[in-house]
């Protein structure tokens, strides 16, 4: 009985500790609780109770206390009863507490969440009060452990990675060279590589940037480069198991030309498009070698950053595959950071990093993935929650529906995933004796090259060497460590200092922020005297790199990371792979870290006296460096790559199955496109309907030549519906049989012609609605759920007139369709910016598109994945089409979607001229600078003034399409 007794308190206890740790931010991850610091009972609550309503927790007590006598059960019921109780009005008041610390951190963003959650009681949790949905113990989302399916069921997997900026190549990586050639392409590099010779997995694709400017390694320019892993070793060798992991480099952007992250922008379109023919000639290769003929599709595309999650979210929807994301180092955080530093304005910021640029593609992101995989707990609640289309609370009560298989009302929220990063475990260090030598019984070997490179800098090399890898940036407070170094004698007395900040060849050829902290560090040295006690060598390999720990660790020394504020720290978990013991930043990631190595000391990077006392704590006291160094050996495993790959493949297998959907071979065959060679897409918005019809009718009599008059097709594209598009070309004389395709509602539906007769222009013209581009674009469509929030959100515009208010967006049905959700403008002039509506959809997890269209006098809501300019990859991908070969027509402004026609690899021709424009303010809302998106100066893109038949007749020769 007291047993019993003591379990119930304990089980009980756990379901308060999980109410409380789930919203505090101190509680242990469930990778760290499962590693060591496994709770039963708290398992139990978690993973089993959650869910429960008190029904089920009933029969369940009368299940398990079938034996006891009713009094004593009741009693004990009772008691549970009173106990829950009181938990359930703690967990309120949490909650309460962690939406007034969001509203003081964030206060606008902070007001409407609260304005969700009042919204939720009223609609999407609507007479269930009391159940888990609100229980912020039920989990957002997944951690490495638990139930996840077995690696053993995969089967030939092929899956796609992607990261654009930096120097990426499989060996030699020249980490440090540059600003975006860092930790990013270390990870994604060795992932690649781990996750080819995975079980199960049989090619991996790293897609890139193709660089062929001058002073780079001619390797950058390389289409393809094979990736040769040393993590499994011997795994996966035999011949037709697995066709290995690559390097595929796209070329977009100037070709003579390094880009930095920054630059890239502009060009993104360009690489999806190559990164599309890429993917598809690669799905049918695969395809013949081990599918039987069939395409084998990507498993999932994979982007790592912010504007490789823009390129994977474009290349998910047109070829309808699962997208994963990381983030690895966010934008808002970035932007926080770089305003408490006080030394630029946000304007500066933003000029200088493309910020909100960076911020928007992150959110888009968040619309696009279906898991967003993170390093840490902390990434998650106190980064991703920063964003409009995250937010912890509510992605618990979505996930409890999901799992209740209950209506969430259109809603969607991405699964967050945490799976530390991975580290190459080919360098791992050997055992020291007591004196701090190798133990090895075979013939002494030479000491590494790099050893002597730093020890010439020390006046005493036997000291214990302070360890510090990182580039020379404001935010890794190098400048701090060499403060506390300076200003602390016992420790300078101790240890030496080393500092690896990247390679360099002179601080005058270097960027201006990283030389103003190199030229800050060697001031110190300076002012301290610390001449022959601190080495920073200009030059090293990243080969190398192990040798400099090992270093370390023979002298019994540290390695230290103090920055103001650390994403992951991969080289914490080098450090202790090569038995180093650490002393790290308390603030991000190294926290969770620590909790799982126990191998060092937190502090405080503001304070140098907490520095210089943590680090002398930790280097004379011999026992304490000991232990450290014992406990990363023996934890580091569960950061080994194989371990990392497993946990990510559990995950791709959870994705639902999905792949394009072009239609039959059949169906394509009987397509009016057969015999085509060109495709001239007319897409002129913003014009009134007299100067359209004009230059459709000049475009096609440009086009059609007497020789080979079906060599060019014809693809009408805008924000019309089907019906307004067959009543204008009919009142115009023309017949809609001229065209091979109509892309319609701003991209949500295609339409083709079909005939009754014998022949397309003596026939009856119906048009069927393409089926299988509406599955491609029905990703987590909000429906029915969608438009009642925007009906009740268009009754909240309006102007005011001094006490009159006047609604400006009504519900307009007429124009509507199941995948586009119309709304009349009333007053243009009074247009709410687009970007506070997305804002609203994100922050209530509905994903979609919102842009205005028809001159800013209607308002369409689309999917998240419809889109014109994706709509005309589809048409790509269903009929075969190089997108060279394809040429879009657009005016000098059009619908707020406007830029997205102008980017990628077909052809576009700007058509200026005298144009009864109608005045209106899509542009004026525009989110950036139309050069920031779009590379106006593209050889793709062709202005030409005027639209007569001659004009566009001249375009057209200039790009190669035959006119005459």
């Amino acid at each position: 009985m007291v047993g019993n007794d003591n379990w119930i308190n304990s089980y009980l206890d756990a379901i308060l500790d999980a109410g409380k740790s789930s919203v505090g931010g101190d509680r242990p991850s469930l990778l760290l609780r499962e590693r060591g610091h496994f709770s039963p009972a708290r398992y139990f609550v978690e993973e089993v109770i959650t869910g429960y309503d008190e029904t089920d927790l009933y029969k369940t007590w009368l299940r398990a206390n079938a034996m006891r006598s009713p009094q004593e059960r009741n009693t004990r019921l009772e008691n549970m009863t009173w106990r829950i109780w009181n938990l359930a009005r703690k967990k309120k008041e949490f909650e309460k507490e962690e939406a007034c610390r969001l509203l003081k951190r964030h206060p606008e963003t902070g007001k409407t969440r609260i304005d969700t959650t009042a919204d939720m009681s009223e609609d999407l949790f609507e007479g269930e009060k009391g159940e888990d949905a609100g229980d912020p113990s039920v989990a957002y989302g997944d951690s490495t452990t638990g139930s996840s399916p077995k690696t053993s069921s995969v089967d030939k997997l092929y899956i796609v990675l992607i990261s654009l900026h930096g120097l990426v190549r499989g060996e030699n990586m020249e980490l440090g060279r540059d600003s975006d050639t860092g930790g990013q392409v270390k990870y994604v590099v060795e992932f690649a590589k781990a996750l080819s010779s995975s079980p199960g997995v049989y090619r991996v694709d790293l897609l890139t940037r193709q660089i062929v400017a001058p002073n780079f390694d001619r390797s950058y320019g390389e289409p393809e480069e094979m990736l040769v892993s040393t993590t499994f070793k011997n795994s996966k060798h035999e011949k037709g198991e697995n066709s290995g992991g690559y390097i595929i480099r796209i070329p977009f952007g100037p070709k003579d030309k390094y880009l930095a992250k920054e630059q890239m922008w502009p060009f993104i379109q360009d690489f999806v498009d190559g990164a599309l023919s890429h993917i598809l000639r690669m799905s049918k290769k695969i395809g013949e070698e081990i599918g039987c003929g069939h395409p084998v599709w990507p498993a999932v595309i994979h982007g790592h950053y912010a504007s490789a999650g823009v390129a994977a979210s474009l290349l998910s929807g047109a070829l309808n595959l699962p997208m994963a994301f990381t983030g690895h180092f966010l934008g808002k955080d970035k932007l926080e950071g770089l305003l408490k530093q006080g030394r630029q304005s946000r304007e500066q910021i933003n000029m200088t990093y493309k910020i909100m640029r960076r911020i928007e593609a992150e959110e888009l992101s968040l619309d696009a993935s279906e898991i967003v995989i993170a390093s840490t707990r902390q990434e998650i609640e106190e980064q991703w929650n920063l964003y409009d289309g995250f937010e912890v609370i509510l992605a618990r009560k979505l996930r409890a529906r999901v799992k209740r298989g209950a209506n969430c009302y259109g809603r969607y929220m991405p699964r967050m995933v945490i799976i530390p990063p991975g580290v190459e475990f080919g360098h791992i260090v050997h055992d020291f004796d007591v004196d701090g030598e190798e133990e090895n019984h075979g013939p002494a070997s030479e000491d590494p090259p790099i050893w002597s490179q730093i020890m010439r800098f020390f006046t005493n090399p036997r000291k214990p060497m302070i360890l510090a890898v990182a580039r020379p940036y404001p935010e890794k407070n190098i400048t701090s460590l060499v403060k506390a170094f300076g200003e602390c004698r016992p420790l300078r007395e101790l240890a030496n200092l080393t500092l690896i900040m990247g390679n360099r060849e002179a601080i005058s050829k270097m960027h201006n922020t990283s030389a103003s902290v190199l030229t800050s560090v060697l001031t110190l040295i300076d002012e301290y005297d610390l001449y022959g006690q601190v080495a920073y060598p200009k030059h090293h390999k990243h080969s190398e790199v192990p040798d400099i720990y090992r270093l370390a660790t023979r002298t019994k020394g540290a390695f230290v990371n103090v920055a103001y504020f650390e994403q992951f720290g991969v080289t914490l978990i080098e450090a202790a792979m090569n038995g180093l013991p650490v002393i790290a930043t308390k603030n991000g990631a190294p926290v969770e870290i620590n909790q799982v190595l126990n191998n060092g000391l937190l502090v405080d990077p503001h304070d140098q006296n907490a520095i210089a006392d943590a680090l002398y704590k930790l280097l004379s006291e011999k026992q304490l460096w000991s232990r450290c160094r014992e406990n990363g050996l023996k934890n580091i495993h569960q950061f080994s790559w194989p371990e990392h790959c497993k946990n990510h493949l559990s995950r791709i297998l959870t994705l639902g199955a999905r792949s394009p959907a072009i239609g039959s071979k059949e169906e394509r065959s009987n397509a009016p496109i057969s015999g085509r060679k060109h495709i001239i897409v007319i897409s002129v918005d913003s014009v009134n309907k007299e100067d359209l019809v004009r230059i459709i009718r000049n475009a096609i009599e440009a086009a059609h030549t007497e020789n080979t008059p079906a060599s060019t097709g014809f693809v009408l594209s805008t924000s019309l519906t089907i019906s307004e598009i067959c009543s204008l070309l009919v009142s115009a004389g023309m017949h809609p049989a001229g065209f091979d395709a109509f892309i319609c509602n701003s991209g949500s539906s295609i339409y083709y012609p079909s005939y009754s007769g014998n022949t397309p222009t003596s026939s009856k013209v119906t048009h069927v609605i393409d089926q299988n581009h509406q599955s491609h674009i029905e990703y987590h469509w909000g429906g029915e759920g969608l438009r009642k929030y925007l009906v009740k959100w268009a009754t909240s515009v309006v102007e005011r007139k001094g006490r009159i208010e006047r609604q400006m967006i009504f519900e307009d049905s007429e124009h509507s369709s199941a995948y586009c959700l119309a709304f009349k403008v009333v007053n243009p002039n009074h247009l709410p910016p687009l970007k506070e509506l997305r804002k609203l959809m994100r922050i209530q997890s509905l994903r979609c598109n919102a842009l205005y269209n028809h001159s800013a006098t209607r308002l369409s809501v689309t999917p998240i994945h419809a889109s014109r300019s994706q709509a005309i990859r589809y048409l790509f991908i269903r009929w075969g089409i190089e997108l060279p070969n394809i040429v879009v027509l657009v005016g000098e402004s059009g619908d707020s979607d406007y830029e997205e026609l102008l980017g990628g690899l077909h052809r576009t021709i700007i058509l200026k001229g005298d144009f009864n424009i109608p005045a209106n303010r899509i542009h004026t809302v525009r989110r950036y600078p139309l050069q920031d998106v779009v590379a106006l100066d593209s050889s793709n893109i062709i202005e030409v003034q005027g639209c007569t038949t001659d004009d566009i007749k001249s375009a057209l020769q200039q790009i190669g399409v035959p006119t005459q």
